[in-house]
């Protein structure tokens, strides 16, 4: 059995990579999802429905709670969300400060207390909203400090790889490759208001509608009467 731990949020990124990561012969997956403080339970929920139909060994739902401090708009109960602007070049501030790398740090151990070498996540530094823990340097970084700083990796010499699949393709490049593996889209959601709808306005529902628009593909969540 090829075993990999795959970070699942529930949203489009991390749904299809865990399909991609099935269709590459890793049946053995655990899933990994995080309540960190996030102001709503959408994600999560189609992350335990995605966990379930996808049929995972292990899905863990960790709780490390990054509101207890100021700094985003998506944890911090002072700020409101904004509507979203997919052409500018600042970080807004639904950054999550260093979210990639403590999700990624919890992976790790997870990865080293059940001899898993593969870890993956559904990142993209060319469709994204700048966060600089999403970016191919931090990645190089992260998997060389892993494996300096786990069991497995310094004692036992087996490699932990960070497999980041999406890193240089487009959202409309995931969205083929999401279709092409009878990926349900109407079980992932990626609006930061959650809602019983998307919003339609916060960077995260501009990015994912802009992608299925170049990717020829109707989104499930949005009626035609949204449009």
């Amino acid at each position: 059995m090829k075993k990999a731990i795959v970070l699942l949020s529930g949203g489009l990124d991390s749904t299809i990579t865990l399909y991609l990561a099935k269709s590459q012969g890793f049946d053995e997956i655990y899933a990994i999802s995080f309540r960190y403080g996030q102001k709503h339970s959408k994600e999560l929920e189609c992350a335990c429905k995605t966990a379930k139909k996808a049929g995972v060994k292990e899905h863990k739902i960790v709780d490390i709670m990054l509101n207890q401090w100021h700094g985003s708009s998506l944890t911090d109960s002072t700020m409101e969300i904004g509507d979203g602007d997919i052409n500018r070049t600042d970080i807004p501030d639904t950054y999550v400060p260093a979210r990639n790398m403590v999700f990624l740090s919890i992976a790790a151990s997870y990865a080293d207390a059940n001899d898993i070498e593969d870890i993956f996540i559904g990142i993209s530094e060319v469709d994204y909203s700048g966060y600089v823990d999403c970016r191919e340097n931090f990645i190089k970084a992260m998997e060389q400090a892993i494996n300096a700083g786990t069991l497995l990796g310094a004692e036992k010499h087996r490699h932990i790889t960070i497999h980041t699949p999406f890193l240089h393709k487009t959202k409309a490049d995931e969205i083929k490759i999401g279709e092409q593996l009878g990926v349900d889209f109407g079980d992932t959601w990626s609006c930061y208001r959650g809602g019983n709808k998307p919003c339609g306005t916060c960077d995260s529902c501009l990015l994912r509608a802009d992608a299925f628009h170049k990717a020829g593909v109707k989104d499930p969540l949005v009626s035609t009467d949204d449009h």
